[in-house]
């Protein structure tokens, strides 16, 4: 019997290497604590290792006998091949393979067809979105210069799709996915056979929404490489917002990309040591010694079960364009897998602490949560279950707020599991942190469906934390599900996004429909924004699945006055058919609105895909502002503090209302708060609640469109000048933040 292994699911690390160019390093324990763990993951046994799987595959083929598990083995090696991106190979294989199968062994065949299908579709996105990469490459509706130049790829898998849906008339995974395939060649809708038609996948139903431009290419912030984490913010305190973004795989690097305000980038990976540390599917900012830099904090492990057993690290910026791992001494080494953590001041002493969410997977790979409580000398301890945190769960996602407003920083969690945990912090003053569930009275316990990525936000504006949760149910191919709501057709609660809204009175109460968020998302990585400065956050959602099959778009979701979220994925043209993950909002060319920049690729080494970066053209001619809090009794950060921006919009007075985080539990905004104010003219007031210090400063009649810098206790307002830049009119700046 052929072992029954996962190999459609988070499968391999890759074969990349980063050379240590032979010297020293400062993080050297760490890079070769990285580097043994990912050594001895190298084991049949291990699903992500898919090179030692294929070579388990392809020994047993050599000494069985049996035909049909010969042609099952040919199989699992195209599916392995494609996994370590050989195309080729796996898509000659898969044409031996079909010649094989009899003509009479229809579900055989089916499975080959498949197979091979996906093996072409997966070519020609090689020869036609990778390595001629264009700006409109893979972004659904595929159309203009995203239209493959070599189509024979494509046409090969059309081809084989048809003969599949010929027989099979209901397989919708495969009716999507040769719609797509038109697409790539130009040939959708009217070359589409009717019978397989899915009509109106190009239709834009949405007016008003101005069409976003990928300008990575330009600024060579194309990095290229498997699913991570990305983390946008001012990390040398010169005033303009860099770039730092993570893999999975612990054969690749974190890339540093400082900019250089005048519409370039410079990668500074190897200088300042990023380079050299490997793996982190998330990171995230943070501010632990209060010393004004931004420090970070990456997190390992995530969907690797007991092979996920790798060390977050916690990087201090040294402020000289340097970063040193400090975990160990710190007291924060610990063996769990997860991806995700949240950063906030839990028992209000003016430092940063961290709650970090592991993934318990099965009675056999137990790995409860963890709270590091900063002492405020470099170093934390581990308190989680004495302050009633312990959770044991397959944690996806963790958020922290202040949902009640007493004051104290809160957390929600999202769980595979379909669990929620909603964990209100009820510590004294001079007492120890405690927090206690209120999942149950709170009502979002009522909610069971498998959820991922989450965060604490104020979207209809009226003073109080709301929580949105992501939806990520589902079996097999997310293909099947968008063929399904493209058709009109039911599938229950998958891949959906959830809002809670906050009833101020300690509940919340499911609006997602109510909202209109009726569409398929599947969302992974994740962020919230307002692109159109209207005060209202929006979000972006990369979705996906590790299967080459879940050829899905990302997902663009615009707030309407707090009222309805409208999909407007088509019409902004932020579509992008590859893996989504880490995802950041910042207006990084200073042209007043937010942009977007997204960490692409999958968990596959023949998934890796280049990162986007979204340039907003602007959506209108609203203002805005900007924020840069600086904590002195509270922490230096200003995470958790609250923002409340007052204004009259065309005679009628309103307000935005923000609470200082990074945003979503999977991608980092800056920390500067950009808050937009639709038409107004002035600001009335701008309230700022310091929650360390329990005070509020207020700033009256303040000029909008300015990039500000308020300082706790200080009683004026500081102007930070920050030039705009053209990031599309031609190619600029560094070729690609490579490795090294």
């Amino acid at each position: 019997m052929i072992r029954p292994f996962c190999y459609l699911f988070f499968v391999s690390i890759g074969l990349m290497t980063i050379s240590c160019k032979q010297r020293k390093l400062r993080n050297q324990e760490m890079v070769d604590l990285l580097a043994e763990i990912d050594k001895r993951n190298f084991d049949v046994g291990n699903s992500f290792s898919a090179q030692a799987r294929l070579n388990y595959f392809d020994s047993v083929y050599k000494t069985t006998t049996r035909d049909e598990e010969k042609l099952q083995l040919q199989n699992m090696i195209l599916l392995g091949l494609l996994e370590l991106g050989q195309e080729e190979k796996a898509v000659q294989i898969g044409e031996t393979l079909l010649k094989q199968i009899p003509i009479h062994q229809t579900r055989q065949r089916q499975v080959a067809m498949k197979s091979l299908a996906i093996a072409y579709l997966r070519l020609g996105e090689r020869i036609n979105c990778i390595t001629d990469h264009t700006v409109e490459s893979c972004i659904f509706p595929v159309a203009g210069r995203g239209v493959h130049a070599d189509k024979s790829s494509s046409e090969k898998a059309i081809a084989l799709y048809l003969d599949i849906l010929n027989a099979n008339h209901v397989d919708l995974d495969s009716r999507w996915l040769l719609n797509v395939a038109y697409m790539t060649t130009g040939g959708y809708p009217s070359q589409v056979p009717k019978p397989f038609l899915i009509a109106g996948l190009d239709a834009d139903t949405v007016s008003g929404v101005q069409p976003f431009r990928d300008a990575a290419v330009n600024v060579g912030l194309n990095i290229k490489n498997l699913a991570g984490g990305s983390v946008i913010d001012d990390f040398n305190n010169d005033g303009h917002l860099d770039l730092i973004t993570s893999s999975w795989s612990l054969k690749e690097g974190m890339h540093y990309c400082r900019n250089n305000a005048d519409g370039t980038f410079t990668d500074v990976s190897d200088s300042s040591e990023l380079g050299y540390i490997t793996g982190g599917l998330n990171l995230m900012q943070t501010d632990y010694n209060n010393d004004g830099y931004r420090d970070v904090f990456v997190v390992r492990g995530g969907w690797m079960r007991g092979y996920g057993r790798q060390p977050n690290s916690l990087l201090r910026n040294n402020g000289d364009g340097t970063f040193t791992d400090v975990t160990k001494e710190s007291g924060m080494l610990s063996f769990n897998p997860t991806q995700t953590a949240t950063w906030a001041d839990f028992n209000n002493d003016g430092w940063l602490d961290v709650f970090i969410g592991n993934e318990t997977s099965s009675p056999n790979d137990v790995y409860p949560c963890e709270l590091y409580m900063n002492n405020g000398d470099g170093t934390f301890t581990e308190v989680a279950a004495k302050a009633g945190c312990d959770i044991t769960a397959f944690v996806k996602g963790v958020t922290s707020g202040d949902y009640d407003k007493d004051g104290l920083p809160d957390i929600f969690i999202s769980t595979l599991e379909g669990r929620k945990y909603l964990l209100k912090n009820i510590s004294t003053v001079k007492g120890d942190l405690k927090f206690t569930d209120v999942s149950v009275e709170s009502g979002v316990i009522i909610n069971t469906t498998r959820t991922f990525p989450t965060w604490f936000w104020d979207y209809d504006n009226d003073g109080w934390l709301d929580i949105l949760v992501c939806g990520y149910e589902f079996d097999g191919s997310l293909s099947n599900y968008s063929a399904s709501q493209a058709m009109g057709l039911p599938a229950g609660n998958a891949g959906k996004v959830f809002i809670f809204r906050n009833n101020q009175k300690g509940g919340f109460e499911d609006v997602s429909e109510k909202l209109g968020l009726h569409q398929y998302a599947f969302a992974m990585g994740s962020n919230f924004g307002d692109i159109d400065n209207d005060g209202y956050p929006d979000m972006y959602l990369g979705t996906g699945n590790p299967l080459y099959q879940s050829l899905i778009p990302n997902k663009m979701f615009r707030n309407v006055n707090g009222q309805r979220f409208e999909d407007i994925t088509t019409s902004s043209r932020l579509g992008n058919l590859q893996k989504g993950h880490g995802v950041a909002f910042a207006d990084l060319d200073n042209d007043g609105d937010q942009d977007v920049y997204i960490e692409m690729g999958g968990a596959y080494d023949g998934d890796a895909y280049q990162n986007s970066l979204y340039i907003n053209p602007g959506q209108n001619k609203n203002n805005w502002v900007k924020l840069n809090l600086e904590g002195t009794t509270s922490n230096r950060a200003a995470i958790g503090s609250r923002v409340k921006v007052s204004f009259r919009e065309n005679g009628v007075s309103r307000a935005v209302y923000r609470e200082v985080n990074s945003g979503g539990s999977f991608g980092g905004n800056p920390l500067q708060q950009h808050i937009g104010i639709g038409a107004a003219t002035i600001i009335d007031s701008i309230e700022i609640f310091w929650p360390a210090s329990g005070t509020t400063q207020v700033f009256k009649n303040v000029q909008p469109n300015e990039n500000l810098k308020v300082k706790e206790g200080v009683g004026a307002i500081a102007k930070i000048f920050s030039p705009k830049v053209d990031f599309t009119s031609h190619s600029k700046g560094i070729i690609s933040c490579v490795p090294r």
